[in-house]
């Protein structure tokens, strides 16, 4: 791992790089995206790059990686270079563009830190970023092959259902008419669309059916902006312009919040279009059998706005040993309880293993409260829809 003279030498600097470091990424977005626009139209997130929330993952994971290095030199912090190693091989990252990155990284942190980055400082965050780099090249090289699937796939729509007002599932089989390769409860894949612009932008999506099913199926929400953040530019396009008969272009399916059915009890919380993986899983669930406690709870604005409320419902009734709690905003009565979501009532059982999915803050409430309750930090699974942000306070 680190060599004891780098982590002197990133042990010191550390401070100075954490409190510059959304400054750096800043200037490192800028630098790749003027050297590189294809990267910006065809490959990142632009909705993300506008509202600033990937200079706060990338800044986040840089120093929760550089941290955790200096504390614990002889480990890797496996867990987070799987999640971030899943997204980039849902978006086909591929070996040779990581020399690129640290190109126009390193020369962001020399316009910043100015003349702080010395030689001995330069090879010190060199070492840090090239063990991340590397690990994460292995680790994507590892997911490329098990997929068995190189590069994009095409998808023709079969269903589209409008859920909601704002959700729209779809439900697509391969235009080769060739295998559905198999994957795990609780992955996403990746959706390609071209723009009006001729951006290909890409983002993406749970499956919300369960392994062995013979489509593949995906819930959109449709992402409304507000005054400091645009529309979704691929959810909008989705809604508005995708139907039956159309081609998706879709990756292998990947993502590291899978369900572990180890006998354990599991709690599923979500909130809104977090639901999504939640019911690949109670699907899942249903059909091995699983006789183990259930919890299943759910928060959103109301019963009309909960998407897969059925199937939500339905999943569960087939467990011989689940319980449902629903809550909602407004037109609770009848349907749920009144309010956002709130454990003290719910009873957890000894041992449970719970998965999280929805909006961070809904997310943090929920795991203080399991923490509270007994649940094992290491027992508490989540996944974020979009850039980790819950990582990049952490790091904060």
């Amino acid at each position: 791992m680190l060599s004891e003279q780098s982590a002197a030498v990133v042990r010191a600097t550390l401070p100075a790089v954490g409190a510059a470091i959304e400054e750096i990424t800043e200037r490192f977005y800028a630098r790749l995206f003027d050297a590189h626009p294809e990267l910006l139209r065809d490959l990142f997130n632009r909705g993300n790059q506008a509202s600033g929330t990937q200079k706060q993952a990338l800044a986040g994971s840089i120093a929760a990686f550089a941290t955790h290095l200096v504390d614990h030199p002889d480990q890797r912090p496996d867990a987070m270079l799987q999640r971030i190693a899943h997204k980039h091989a849902s978006l086909g990252v591929l070996p040779e563009q990581y020399p690129v990155v640290h190109e126009h990284l390193f020369a962001a942190i020399a316009e910043v830190l100015g003349d702080a980055v010395t030689e001995e400082v330069a090879a010190a965050w060199t070492e840090v970023y090239w063990l991340m780099a590397n690990a994460l090249i292995a680790l994507e090289k590892r997911l490329y092959e098990q997929s068995r699937q190189t590069g994009w796939r095409e998808w023709k729509v079969v269903e589209r259902i409008e859920e909601t007002a704002d959700v729209v599932t779809f439900r697509l089989r391969p235009v080769d008419d060739g295998p559905v390769p198999g994957y795990r409860a609780g992955q996403y894949v990746s959706v390609g669309v071209t723009l009006p612009d001729g951006a290909r932008q890409i983002r993406q999506y749970s499956l919300t059916a369960a392994p062995g099913s013979p489509v593949r199926q995906f819930a959109v929400k449709r992402v409304t902006g507000d005054a400091t953040t645009p529309d979704g530019e691929v959810s909008t396009h989705l809604h508005a312009h995708v139907h039956v008969g159309d081609v998706l272009q879709l990756s292998a399916p990947y993502g590291d919040l899978v369900l572990e059915d180890t006998g354990a009890p599991l709690l599923l919380a979500s909130a809104g279009i977090g639901v999504t993986p939640m019911i690949a899983m109670l699907e899942q669930l249903a059909a091995d059998g699983h006789d183990a406690p259930v919890t299943v709870v759910h928060a959103d604005r109301s019963p009309a706005a909960h998407a897969l409320r059925d199937e939500h419902l339905a999943y569960a009734a087939k467990l011989p040993r689940a319980e449902t709690v629903f809550f909602y905003e407004r037109d609770a009565e009848g349907a749920g309880r009144p309010g956002l979501a709130d454990l003290t009532d719910v009873t957890v059982a000894p041992g449970t293993h719970a998965y999280l999915c929805g909006p961070l803050p809904f997310m943090r409430a929920v795991r203080e409260q399991l923490l509270a309750k007994g649940v094992a930090p290491a027992d508490i699974h989540y996944e974020v829809f979009g850039p980790d942000l819950w990582l990049a306070r952490q790091a904060a």
